[in-house]
């Protein structure tokens, strides 16, 4: 199933997208928009435009776990951005994601306006995943242990 993941940020946001066997997470594009309207109606195309089944918000938790205000603001996003878009939504937990991004951008030396304009994206593919990770261990574990044994 194609998975469009979403790094919800206030001026940039993320998109990254999975290939129906949900085996690779590529980065999509970077939406700059500021108006959440604007912005929902955005993702909402991209979702369509690559056929996404699932859409995945990341969801700002504090270090400790908690939800917190940009947490909330991420799961009220969400509800939105599914009831606009008519396709399911799921949060995955984006703690460390843009840490993790900018090292990736280290790691191939992306310097100034280029890793500011990729950045983002690259979050977004992190969280996806991140969630494709979580979706293969569900599907292992719900298949339990091999039969015979």
């Amino acid at each position: 199933m194609k998975i469009l993941a979403v790094d919800l940020g206030k001026a940039r946001t993320g998109l990254a997208v999975c290939d129906e066997g949900e085996l690779l997470a590529s980065p999509l594009a970077v939406v700059q928009e500021h108006n959440p309207n604007r912005l929902c109606q955005a993702i909402a195309e991209a979702a369509r435009a690559q056929n996404a089944k699932l859409l995945v918000v990341g969801l700002p938790r504090n270090m400790d776990g908690s939800e917190g205000e940009s947490a909330q603001n991420a799961r009220a996003f969400g509800a939105r951005l599914e009831r606009e878009s008519g396709i399911p939504v799921a949060f995955c937990d984006e703690r460390g994601t843009t840490i993790t991004a900018h090292n990736y951008l280290n790691a191939t030396d992306t310097r100034g306006k280029r890793r500011k304009a990729v950045v983002d994206a690259v979050a977004a593919t992190i969280i996806l995943e991140n969630y494709l990770m979580y979706r293969k261990n569900r599907r292992t574990e719900s298949a339990g242990p091999p039969q015979g044994e």
